[in-house]
């Protein structure tokens, strides 16, 4: 798995993927602290305890410092930011038959920008799986003799 750099000055505008998620029924937001629980359920059902417990350190911060997507009242996605380490974006999940259709970016989008707004110029993506979803949705590039990452260091890597 490769790590990502992000130029966070570079971002394209988040406000034109809010409206197309509002016009699609999709909530992007903040998560509030009381549905912690629902979420970590949801999450750890279709993406396992490795993420719940990255996610559950957006839950420790005020603000949270994750993104949630929600459709009448359902979880369809999250991401978050500042979890594994300060300047990281990740763990971020959409569930897998809504895939596709700009959630997922725009849950990215919301979290770079809001680490942007808190100061943050360049951002890292670790253990990317879909190098080209980054590359293409926010200009990330691959980082250059990038080993040992976060993973490396935990003994996690694959």
């Amino acid at each position: 798995m490769e790590d990502m750099l992000v130029r966070l000055l570079h971002l394209p505008p988040l406000e034109p993927e809010i409206e197309r998620m509002t016009a699609a029924g999709v909530v992007i937001r903040r998560p509030n602290p009381f549905e912690w629980g629902n979420l970590r359920d949801w999450t750890k059902e279709r993406f396992g305890r490795g993420w719940v417990d990255e996610l559950s350190v957006a839950f420790s911060r005020q603000p949270v410092t994750a993104f949630i997507a929600v459709r009448e009242r359902e979880y369809l996605g999250f991401a978050a930011y500042d979890c594994v380490w300060r300047g990281g974006f990740g763990p971020t999940g959409v569930d897998e038959s809504l895939r596709g259709r700009g959630i997922g970016r725009a849950l990215l989008l919301a979290c770079l920008h809001a680490a942007r707004s808190e100061g943050y110029v360049y951002y890292q993506i670790a253990g990317v799986g879909p190098a080209d979803f980054y590359r293409r949705a926010v200009g990330a590039e691959i980082i250059a003799n990038q080993h040992p990452n976060v993973y490396d260091i935990a003994g996690l890597a694959d």
